[in-house]
């Protein structure tokens, strides 16, 4: 999927660098995603293509969320809104990176919201999928999977701008962990499927709590994917392919150190 994003969002950027050789209408693009992002309703603009692409698929109901192409080589159309939507917003953020602080200063509301959804969103699950007849509603199913998308679509972008806001306020400051560990999640991210499914396969065995076994993954899966990182990736070529070559150490003036 991130392949496929890489070589149509750069055809696409060639192809405006082409027919706007003037970076007008780049310009125009610019001015209204921006002012798009200083609303407060923002998460509820940008839910708008998965939320229909949400509607429009029969068998959606929000435990599925976003359908993932892993079910053929052809990648699903709703694969390609939801993550594609978020990889063009991504794009146009950072065209315009002050727009950060916006997210930033907001923390606290899409934090208190996006909590807010992801409860009901756990209710609306059991009534969903709860037998025929176990919950006595005055409305019928496909009025509960309605509510459902219109809850969860914007419930998508409200926890992702708290996420991003709760970094930014917190941990702007620099530290070598945190730089460290934000240099291994690619590859973390990239590595990880099928060593959390055998462990998951592992753990299916034993009558354990949820939570425990949720814990007891964490704990046996991080340490050999961060080692793969620091042996394999860190400074190979592979590294370099991912997150881009990393800077030499030199002396400040000050006679501090900088890092990449």
């Amino acid at each position: 999927m991130l392949l496929e994003l890489y070589v149509v969002v750069l055809l696409l950027r060639g192809a405006f660098v082409w027919l706007d050789a003037s970076g007008r209408w780049r310009a125009v693009i610019d001015r209204v995603f921006a002012g798009i992002m200083k609303s407060p309703l923002a998460p509820l603009v940008l839910a708008i293509p998965i939320g229909a692409a949400f509607c429009l698929d029969q068998r959606w109901i929000n435990v599925t969320g976003v359908r993932t192409p892993d079910q053929s080589l052809v990648t699903n159309a709703q694969a390609w809104i939801g993550f594609g939507t978020a990889f063009a917003i991504g794009w146009l953020l950072h065209r315009q990176i002050d727009l950060l602080r916006l997210i930033e200063r907001r923390w606290l509301p899409h934090l208190l919201l996006a909590i807010t959804l992801i409860l009901i969103s756990f209710v609306l699950v059991g009534a969903m999928t709860s037998a025929p007849g176990a919950l006595k509603l005055p409305f019928g199913f496909a009025t509960l999977r309605l509510v459902s998308v219109i809850l969860y679509a914007p419930a998508i972008w409200i926890s992702t701008f708290a996420v991003i806001g709760l970094a930014l306020r917190f941990m702007s400051g620099f530290s070598p962990t945190w730089r460290y560990l934000a240099d291994a999640s690619y590859w973390v991210y990239l590595i990880h499927l099928p060593i959390v499914m055998a462990l998951q396969v592992a753990l299916s065995q034993l009558d354990w709590p949820g939570l425990i076994k949720f814990g007891v993954l964490l704990v046996v899966a991080l340490p050999p994917m961060l080692a793969s990182y620091h042996l394999l990736v860190r400074f190979t070529f592979i590294g370099v392919v991912l997150n881009g070559r990393r800077a030499e150490k030199h002396l400040l003036p000050q006679g501090g150190i900088a890092t990449a």
